[in-house]
Order: C-alpha cells, then sequence, then structure tokens
C-alpha cells in the first residue's frame, strides 16, 4: 500500500464513444480521439490548466510522425507548455499501465495532478512499406541518387509482389501466430465450448445495453464532433438484441473448425478514455471528493508459445496477495475481453487446484469468480476495445461503481499481446 501522505487518488474518468473501425472516426487519429477524451475531462472536472503537472498517455498503433501522443494531447490543447507527457506501450494493458504510472509519480512526490489514459485508431494504422523498398529508395530519398542508381532501383525492386505494401495483422513476432489462433488453443486445450462462449458473448452484449439504458455507461461518456460534422453520443458496437442462438450462426473465424467467431471475440475499435488522478490531499484542496485509489497491481510475462493471453490469471492473484486480500475480498471483478474464450479460460484457471499448484505455488485454487460480480456493464467484447484505452475504460468503471454500489474494492485483470498480463486492486476512497 502507498505511503497515505502521497497516496494517489482517482477524481473521474471520461472516454469517447467506442466505434467500429472505420467507421464515425475514419478521419480521426489516435491524438485527435485523445484531444477528445483529455479536454472532455478537464471541462467535467472544471480542472485549472496550470494545476495539470503532466500527461501519461497508452498506445499501441502509435503514429510514426508524433509517437509520444502525451505531449501532442498536451500541445493541442495548450495545457501550457509546463504540461511534460510521456507515452507507454504495453499492448492491450497501455491504458493501465498509463495510469499505474502517473500514479507513481504523483506517490513518489514527482507530481500532484496527473492526467493518464490511452487511445488507438485502427482506422488510422499505418501500412508499412517493405524494408526492400525503403532501402532500395533510400538514395532517392536523400537526394544522392545518380542516374545510375535510379536504373539500378528499378531491379532491386523486382520482383513487385514482394514490394506491395501488405496489410497489417495482429499477430505474434516471436511466433507468428495472430492473436485469434492463440486464443483458439487456449480455448481446445482449456475445454471451453463454443457454446459457453456464445453464452458469454451474448451476457456482455446484454449487459451493456442495459449499462446504456440505465444510463451507468453514459455517465462515462462525452459526445464526440467528427470531422464530416456528426456527433457521436453512444457506443456503436453493443447489440443488446443479440441473443446465443444468433451468436451460434456465425462461422469460425481463425480456423474452419474452430470456436471463435466475430460474435464472440472483442471487434476492431477506435476510441480514447482519459482518468484525472491527483495527490489525495490536493485533491481535497481543490474541492474535489476521491472515488478510488490503488492497493496493489501487477504486470507479468508468460511465453507467448504457450498460452499467450493467461496472463491474468497470474497477474490478478498477485495483485490479490499485494493487496493482502483474497478473490472473494472482491465487491466487483472486472476483466478484459479479448475473447470470451480468453477469459472463461482464464476463470477455469483460476478455480483449478492443479494450475494455481503448479503455475502460482500455491496450495489451493484462488477461487470461483461469482458471474454477478464479474464484468457488470458487459465488456470489450460488446463495447469493444480501443487497445490503448481499455485500461482506462476499466479503470473508470470500477472507480464509478465502487461508489455507485458502496462496495469497498475491485479486481481488474487485462490480458495482452506479447504474452503480458496485468492485475490491479482499486479500493473505495
Amino acid at each position: 500500500m502507498a505511503d497515505k501522505k502521497n497516496r494517489a487518488v482517482i477524481v473521474d474518468g471520461i472516454r469517447t464513444p467506442f466505434v467500429k473501425a472505420f467507421a464515425q472516426y475514419m478521419k480521426m487519429d489516435t491524438i485527435a480521439l485523445g484531444n477528445v477524451a483529455v479536454k472532455a475531462l478537464i471541462a467535467r472536472t472544471e480542472l485549472a490548466k496550470k494545476d495539470i503537472d503532466g500527461i501519461v498517455w497508452g498506445g499501441v498503433i502509435l503514429p510514426s510522425a508524433a509517437p509520444n501522443v502525451a505531449r501532442e494531447i498536451a500541445l493541442d490543447l495548450r495545457l501550457g507548455a509546463h504540461v511534460q507527457g510521456f507515452t507507454v506501450t504495453r499492448a492491450c494493458a497501455s491504458g493501465l499501465q498509463a495510469v499505474t504510472s502517473a500514479v507513481s509519480a504523483i506517490e513518489r512526490g514527482e507530481a500532484d495532478v496527473m492526467i493518464a489514459g490511452g487511445s488507438d485508431s485502427t482506422s488510422s494504422a499505418e501500412i508499412k512499406l517493405p524494408q526492400k523498398v525503403v532501402h532500395a529508395l533510400a538514395p532517392l530519398a536523400f537526394g544522392k541518387a545518380t542516374p545510375k542508381d535510379m536504373l539500378g532501383v528499378l531491379s532491386q525492386l523486382m520482383p513487385i509482389t514482394e514490394i506491395l505494401p501488405k496489410m497489417p495483422k495482429i499477430a505474434e513476432r516471436t511466433t507468428g501466430e495472430v492473436m485469434g489462433e492463440s486464443a483458439e488453443r487456449m480455448a481446445e486445450r482449456n475445454e471451453v465450448s463454443r457454446e459457453a462462449q456464445d453464452e458469454f458473448a451474448a451476457r456482455s452484449h446484454h449487459r451493456a445495453a442495459a449499462g446504456i439504458r440505465n444510463g451507468v455507461i453514459r455517465e462515462e461518456l462525452a459526445p464526440v464532433q467528427t470531422p464530416d460534422g456528426k456527433t457521436v453520443t453512444t457506443d456503436t458496437l453493443v447489440r443488446g438484441d443479440t441473443s446465443v442462438e444468433k451468436l451460434a450462426k456465425l462461422r469460425p473465424v481463425f480456423s474452419k473448425r474452430g470456436t471463435l467467431t466475430a460474435g464472440n471475440s472483442s471487434p476492431l475499435t477506435d476510441g480514447a478514455s482519459a482518468v484525472l488522478v491527483m495527490r489525495e490531499d490536493k485533491a481535497r484542496a481543490l474541492g474535489y471528493t476521491p472515488k478510488a485509489a490503488f492497493r496493489s497491481w501487477s504486470y507479468v510475462g508468460v511465453d507467448p508459445a504457450d498460452q499467450l493471453l493467461m496472463g491474468p490469471a497470474l497477474a490478478m492473484p498477485q495483485a490479490l496477495d499485494r493487496a493482502g486480500m483474497t478473490l472473494g475480498d472482491a465487491g466487483i471483478v472486472d476483466m478484459h475481453e479479448a475473447f470470451a474464450a480468453q477469459v472463461l479460460s482464464v476463470l477455469r484457471m483460476l478455480s483449478s487446484d492443479a494450475f494455481c499448484k503448479t503455475r502460482l505455488g500455491k496450495d489451493k485454487a484462488v477461487g470461483d469468480v461469482d458471474p454477478e460480480r464479474l464484468n457488470l456493464y458487459g465488456g470489450s467484447v460488446a463495447l469493444g476495445h480501443p487497445f490503448g484505452a481499455t485500461g482506462a475504460r476499466i479503470v473508470t468503471t470500477v472507480a464509478n461503481e465502487l461508489v455507485r454500489g458502496d462496495k469497498e474494492t475491485g479486481l481488474i485483470g487485462i490480458c495482452a499481446a506479447g504474452g503480458l498480463g496485468a492485475g490491479a486492486v482499486l479500493e473505495r476512497v
């Protein structure tokens, strides 16, 4: 637990609606989406720009011309030259990494007020030229090519099929396997059925739809004015009318005989999320009522060739141990839903005596997660998953629910590419 003198607290959080890639936000890059979220957070909290010390931002698809998104947001919004910023990337846990980095800075006495969050625009993913083309054209680009060099370039670029730009894909550099393929293996290994995945996905959509109807999710959202003059006010991926029967009709997408479909997997998404983090006494002095604080967190790595997305099964128990808690102590549990199969596999691991003894060194299972405490308002399968934004979204949701539901603690779990996992415990302030 942090030194109470410098304890960092979550004051508030806000996000853009999450939308399908190549839809409403197609002309907005990750910086533009981040600008919307941060500007809305400052407006909602009536935060004075002079009080902001810095921004920490998470991202995965970083713009090559301006990869330090945090600093670009500070400059775009004219927050003041003093507002420093740095950008972190930890795959799907980048948003949580940004928040815990801000918390660390405050609790070390380096800052009083920080904005943390993340964004990603899959719509703006850059299509890279093959290195063969880059190397061949380098003399031309730097203006040092002779006529002979120019003729030589043509021969280097043959055959043409090798120099055509290739569509980016979410594949592991070490294994070449796309995440969905890894999740398929995970489902088979942990005996997670297609029916169980579809049931989980349907519940995610139904809970998200209910959260929108009753206003819980709308409280987290800021409207977005798009460059073409349209206004987006709500998440557009949630399908409240879906059912297990409808989902069962979808074809597998990663393997002909597989169980993962577009319906039980998180979709490619654009969006941003921002969280206001302050030193507790500073927050109270400025008239804010803090919502939550971190009791602990954990980041782990596993072999990508083993079970790529099993990280939360290791990180969540470690976060609980560091907080001096058991799974049953957590009033709510919020897990990132990369795939229904991934969440269900992690839940099976946590409830397995054999797994917990072998992988965690525990005498018995961590325990069963009560479905009534898990992802109360849906998750990434329904809401969408802008890679860098999801962690901050979850922090906001959990902090709000601790206050709304009068609960003491909440447990967070996030899987991430590269065989990474994250866990954290938030406590109500």
